[in-house]
């Protein structure tokens, strides 16, 4: 328990306890002050009744004052009836009154009126000395109940007057004592409060601080320098570019390679930021900037660009963050990165000649590939001969065949020019609708053999998109088929198009299998295929629909849900106003 609540609860509860003891005692002086009100109020006033006619009845015969004193007080008396048994008596009293007021010399009434208020006074004495027993009785319980709440704050006041100084003083001279310890230069003091609260608090921090300048004290100048010697060493025969900085982007050192591809020296780097070297070099810039924009947490941040050595290197961009643990904390801290830039340009050569090997293929097979369609394009036609069930057959699969091998290489040609950064686009302003009936046109056939319904909705005054038509109309004809080719026979596609500020967004949607959702982020990688797919495909369609559409500068998304369907959204841009021509005054 902390100390602060351990001080809140004991002074609190004597101030409760207190406040009780005020209460009890407060409770039973009320007590006794009610009892021996009642003494005075009612007995007393009875016996003074009864002295009072037993004086008159003295005068009762002389004289007519007698009679009415004995009869005011008789009436005052009949008002005060407080005990058991005295409103009989009281009866008795005025029935003896009357029959005397008849007969003022009957002595027989005489002396019962006497006797009863005799009897009158008698029941008020028990009943005086019966209420002071009471009164004794109440006087008795207060002084036991103000003694046991006495004696109880008596006990915790003297509790908290042994303890507390002691808990407070004793904590504090052996902290003075350690401190003192520690500016005479020995620093292995330690403090060994096994307590939870606030003492405990300070013995830790306390304990911290003495191990750090322990570590400090004992650390030896020439193994730093010799471990720093190693390590830039180390990073100086690495291959790769490597920049190290601090938490303020301050550069704390830079190996050749850093300097190579840079075009600086390492005096223009060491100990400037690398904001105030951006400046004036524009590789930092744009790392920098690509740091800003891309990065998240630590990792790869794609290729960077850099002409060196008389031609174009390709780098691969990480960024390592480097957290320690300080000694004597839990908890990480930020202290600074390393900037590697590995060289990939190889790699990248490599792929631009595994690229152009591709597209040469491509190209060179689509050749043949369209004379071998041509050939059976004329087996089929009458005029050569006809053909026997089995030649028809076995023409038509290779005419399958054919069409299948002509789509893959239009799709690695595609492929090939987008990675070549040879594909060019022809951006115009044109209508949604005219290429949504291209797309119908194209996939008609399927559609009418699948028994499938298009259900077409576009928005009123819909705006036109800035886009290549050919690129457009390809990429929707592409979803359309893929989503026939999901879509069960007799089933619903819908394709819709609407403006979301600005952009006009298109969607194609199907109700056949959907994508599980641990696939949807991969399937628009080239060759991917959904695992299990019996559908046939070579997983390039939408690889190229994607780079088409970003290309245009658009995007692409899918929503899906396995077994209920998917929609594909397809977002283009509108083409901005042009500004109106400015003609200067003649």
């Amino acid at each position: 328990m902390k100390l602060k609540a351990k001080l809140t609860f004991g002074v609190g509860f004597l101030f409760f306890m207190i406040l009780l003891l005020a209460i009890v005692s407060g409770y039973y002086v009320y007590r006794l002050k009610k009892d021996t009100n009642n003494i005075l109020v009612d007995n007393y006033k009875t016996l003074h009744y009864s002295r009072n006619m037993l004086l008159a009845l003295e005068d009762f015969r002389a004289n007519t004052k007698g009679v009415q004193l004995f009869e005011h007080n008789l009436m005052l008396q009949k008002r005060n009836v407080t005990e058991r048994g005295e409103r009989a008596v009281t009866e008795r009293v005025n029935h003896h009154f009357l029959s005397l007021k008849g007969e003022t010399k009957n002595a027989t009434v005489v002396a019962d009126l006497r006797k009863d208020i005799f009897q009158l006074m008698y029941l008020n004495m028990q009943a005086i000395e019966y209420k002071n027993n009471v009164a004794n009785t109440t006087a008795e319980k207060a002084i036991l109940a103000i003694s046991i709440v006495g004696a109880i704050c008596f006990t915790i006041a003297f509790v908290l007057l042994v303890n507390l100084p002691l808990a407070i003083a004793a904590p504090i001279v052996q902290l003075s004592d350690s401190i003192k310890q520690i500016a005479a230069g020995n620093y292995k003091m330690r403090l060994h409060f096994k307590r939870k609260d606030e003492f405990g608090a300070v013995a830790k921090s306390f304990n911290t601080m003495a191990q750090k300048l322990e570590e400090y004290t004992e650390s030896k100048l020439g193994k730093i320098l010799q471990h720093k010697k190693r390590i830039e060493a180390l990073i100086d025969n690495m291959h790769d570019a490597v920049i190290g900085v601090d938490e303020e982007k301050r550069v704390l050192f830079a190996n050749e390679p850093a300097c190579l591809i840079s075009g600086l020296k390492l005096a223009e780097f060491e100990g400037k930021n690398l904001e105030e070297i951006a400046s004036f070099n524009d590789l930092i810039s744009n790392l920098l900037h690509k740091i800003s924009s891309l990065r998240q947490e630590s990792g790869h941040l794609g290729l960077v660009q850099v002409f060196a050595s008389g031609k174009e290197n390709y780098f691969e961009l990480e960024v390592i963050d480097i957290n320690v643990v300080p000694t004597g904390e839990e908890s990480s801290q930020f202290i600074g990165q390393f900037i590697l830039l590995k060289n990939v340009t190889s790699f990248k050569e490599r792929d631009v000649a595994k690229t152009n090997f591709i597209g040469t293929v491509s190209h060179e097979l689509k050749t043949p590939i369209a004379s071998i369609r041509m050939g059976i394009q004329l087996l089929e036609n009458k005029r050569v001969g006809d053909l026997n069930e089995e030649q028809k057959d076995l023409l038509e699969g290779i005419a399958d065949d054919t069409a299948r091998l002509l789509k893959i290489t239009g799709e690695l040609l595609d492929i090939a020019q987008v990675e070549s950064g040879t594909i060019q686009m022809k951006l115009a302003p044109a209508s949604i609708g005219p290429i949504i009936d291209y797309a119908l046109l194209a996939n008609r056939s399927m559609v009418e053999q699948k028994q499938i319904r298009i259900d077409v909705q576009l928005e009123k005054e819909l705006p036109m998109v800035f886009i290549d038509t050919e690129k457009t109309a390809w990429v929707l004809t592409n979803l359309l088929s893929n989503a026939i080719r999901y879509t069960d026979e007799g089933g619903v596609i819908g394709i819709s198009a609407k403006r979301i500020g600005a952009r006009v967004l298109l969607l194609v949607e199907d109700h056949g299998q959907g994508i599980p959702a641990q696939y949807l982020t991969k399937i628009f990688d080239r060759y991917f295929r959904v695992p299990g797919s019996t559908k046939e495909g070579t997983g390039l369609g939408l690889s190229i629909s994607k780079e088409f559409i970003e290309s245009m500068g658009g995007e692409i998304d899918v929503q899906s849900d396995f077994g209920i369907g998917s929609t594909f959204f397809v977002y283009l841009p509108i083409p901005l106003p042009q500004p109106l021509a400015y003609n200067p005054p003649t």
